[in-house]
């Protein structure tokens, strides 16, 4: 495995299902950054903690030159994927050098400097508020859930965001949905039960983690336990109906690769040969040839300020 995570998954092997998803997540996450960015003085430092391939900060690097610029500091426990998002963000952040475009087609930002920054950090690290600058922004996108203790990681986020600084986490939402209830082979309804057995790894999953602590509440309460005020709710809606953007094949088949593999032991037979034949570039079924897939559903942020 590359890099240290806690949640022994190969983050490094998953860059183009990340790649594609920012594309995807583009829309969703211009407004999420564009919303969040309001809330921040002139010149702030955004954190993006477990950056993934970047592309959230590529709509910081944009919101922040639209307000007369700022500091992204990108931070992951995998060399592999904070190499990838640091390219991408500095190319959005200094379009002169190629004018880069943004994920999803957007125009790369050019109204002001961004300084981009990059560290390798643990973010389940007892040390990590040291091993940080002070921020005015702390985001982490589906990271905290990957963690031994998500309290704990919520209260070291609120050390190192300053005092009227905001945290900012992309947790929860509505599960992603891409297929028709009916695919004309297998038993129809065939995502529900994927997305059931998506629970069930994911259980499996926070019970591997070595030293893993239940969390029996739900992510406001989580900010407002870590000492945050104002803490509210807010989401964003990803949605491409059928036939979809050029990739959104590729992705579906990344996303349901991914989710064969998580629910092998939770499906049936009949689910699973229904599964390999849709995967099957070979099969007369194989969805890359279908024109009916979509993608529709909802990233929600939970977001405090430290008093």
């Amino acid at each position: 495995m590359s890099g240290h995570t806690h949640d022994h998954i190969d983050w490094a092997d998953r860059l183009a299902l990340l790649r594609a998803a920012d594309t995807l997540d583009a829309p969703a996450h211009a407004a999420i950054a564009a919303r969040l960015a309001a809330k921040l003085p002139a010149n702030p430092t955004v954190l993006d903690l477990g950056c993934g391939a970047g592309g959230m900060s590529t709509h910081f690097a944009r919101a922040l030159a639209a307000q007369n610029g700022g500091t992204i500091v990108l931070v992951d426990a995998t060399p592999e994927l904070l190499h990838e998002a640091e390219r991408t963000v500095r190319a959005a952040a200094h379009p002169g050098n190629g004018h880069a475009a943004l994920p999803g087609g957007h125009p790369a930002a050019a109204d002001a400097m961004v300084e981009v920054r990059a560290i390798v950090a643990d973010l389940a690290d007892q040390a990590l508020p040291d091993l940080l600058p002070a921020a005015d922004l702390v985001w982490a996108s589906r990271v905290v859930h990957h963690l031994p203790d998500q309290q704990a990681a919520i209260g070291a986020l609120t050390a190192i965001v300053r005092p009227g600084g905001v945290v900012a986490l992309a947790e929860g939402g509505l599960s992603f949905s891409c297929l028709p209830w009916d695919l004309g082979l297998g038993r129809p309804g065939l995502e529900d039960r994927l997305q059931a057995a998506q629970a069930e790894w994911f259980v499996g999953m926070r019970e591997g983690i070595d030293g893993a602590v239940p969390m029996p509440y739900g992510w406001p309460v989580a900010l407002e336990r870590a000492g945050l005020a104002e803490v509210s709710s807010f989401s964003a809606l990803v949605d491409h109906p059928a036939p979809g953007p050029d990739g959104l094949a590729d992705y579906v088949h990344h996303h349901l690769s991914r989710l064969a593999t998580h629910g092998a032991d939770h499906l049936s037979d009949e689910d699973r040969a229904t599964l390999a034949a849709l995967l099957d570039p070979g099969s007369p079924h194989y969805l890359g040839n279908r024109r009916d897939l979509f993608l529709l559903g909802a990233r929600t942020v939970h977001h405090g300020r430290r008093p």
